[in-house]
């Protein structure tokens, strides 16, 4: 059936769908599936550009393993967003999804090479791409309420909450355990494995009617606006490359290896405290604005790792990277919901999410490449330039959006 709108709803929806701490219980169970797997994944995170260095890799190789790693399994985001979407459901994808990823992770204990940690980073993305675009479909058709902004921030939450928990966990193994990564590596499996039982026992699948599904993949079956919107994200995350690189940058600049987890979790718990805060505010006063803020919000934090190597300075920005976080991350993925129709929403986030991870390759090279051969500064400087540049056009996208909508005199 159709909407005020004229977008499909889908019929398994009812009014009285059950609602835990004001969220919907899919939203709620996928948020702490989210935080479980996180846990994990930050556990090896946290440690891993310094875990690849102690093998032989280089600085230019940490980009070059995460860029291959998310652009090689970025195509199945867009192709598990389409079968989601064909099929109807969300629920077995995030299921095979985050099983691969939990199997995956212990994995790292036993590789003696950087080009082992590539193919299981590969890996470890691909179930990744199984999952993320069914999973944001899913919390999709599950708000209530027109509130995109704050269901998306409670899911960045609850990841940036495992991203907390995770480098905790990393902190306490390397004090009792120092430099044993591959004991972390082992026990970082735990927390994902507990994911899989929330994802079997607590997330319920919201049928669709045949009807309501999205059988034909053709361009034209997405705006204008959709396809405009992608094109700023692509130059914004042409100078957004791997974090990595910021955690090397605290090493450098003194901070201590063991300490670095600390660092990490700092960016984590400002964007924890502050995305549902800001996703509710998106909501009211329109999503391109807070894009634009947390664009610019982006180029100072990379301008000021450009030009500071100040311990104080370098954990300062640390957290207002927290806060970009919680101005873009979940507020985009809460803006491509609004602009694309019910049926077609998993497709629509599984490109947006496609093109996030494509765009890291390139990214990730040039940042590393500009980090080895020309001068540390550069490629913050040049992360910098591209946000302030997404930054203008966003704001061009929403002025025009705007003029579009309003009535003629």
């Amino acid at each position: 059936m159709k909407g005020k709108s004229g977008q499909v709803v889908p019929s398994g929806r009812t009014a009285g769908d059950a609602r835990i701490l004001g969220f919907n219980r899919n939203i709620l169970f996928v948020g702490l599936t989210s935080f479980l797997t996180d846990t994990s994944v930050k556990m090896i995170y946290s440690v891993m550009p310094m875990f690849l260095m102690s093998i032989g890799a280089s600085k230019a190789s940490l980009g070059l393993i995460e860029g291959v790693a998310e652009s090689t399994a970025s195509l199945i985001k867009a192709l598990s967003g389409f079968w989601s979407d064909k099929l109807g459901k969300s629920k077995p994808f995030m299921l095979a999804g985050y099983a691969i990823s939990a199997i995956i992770m212990p994995m790292y204990a036993f590789v003696i090479s950087p080009m082992q940690v590539l193919i299981l980073r590969f890996a470890e993305r691909f179930g990744k791409g199984i999952r993320t675009a069914p999973r944001d479909s899913l919390i999709a058709a599950s708000v209530t309420n027109n509130e995109t902004g704050k269901s998306f921030g409670l899911q960045k939450a609850m990841d940036n909450s495992g991203a907390i928990a995770g480098p905790l966990l990393a902190f306490t193994l390397l004090s009792f355990f120092p430099e044993n990564y591959r004991l972390l590596f082992l026990l970082a499996g735990i927390p994902a494995i507990a994911g899989i039982f929330v994802i079997i026992f607590g997330i319920k699948e919201i049928r669709k009617s045949k009807v309501e599904l999205f059988h034909k993949f053709r361009f034209r079956d997405f705006s204008k606006r959709y396809y405009l919107f992608l094109g700023i994200v692509f130059i914004f995350t042409l100078g957004n490359s791997t974090d990595a690189l910021l955690l090397v940058k605290a090493n450098e600049a003194g901070i201590k290896v063991v300490l670095i987890p600390l660092v990490y979790l700092v960016t984590n718990a400002v964007s924890v405290i502050a995305s549902i805060p800001v996703g509710s505010l998106s909501d009211r006063v329109g999503k391109e604005k807070i894009l634009v803020v947390g664009f610019l919000i982006y180029a100072l934090v990379y301008f000021g790792f450009g030009r500071s190597s100040d311990t104080t300075v370098i954990i300062s920005l640390f957290a207002l990277y927290g806060l970009y976080s919680a101005a873009t991350d979940g507020i985009q993925k809460a803006f491509v919901s609004d602009i694309v129709d019910t049926n077609k929403k998993g497709t629509g986030l599984g490109i947006y999410n496609a093109l996030l991870g494509i765009t890291l390759l390139p990214a990730s090279i040039i940042a590393g490449v500009l980090y080895d051969k020309v001068d540390s500064k550069i490629p913050f400087y040049f992360g910098a330039g591209m946000a302030t540049l997404a930054a203008i056009l966003m704001a061009i996208f929403a002025v025009t959006a705007r003029r579009t909508k309003q009535p003629k005199a």
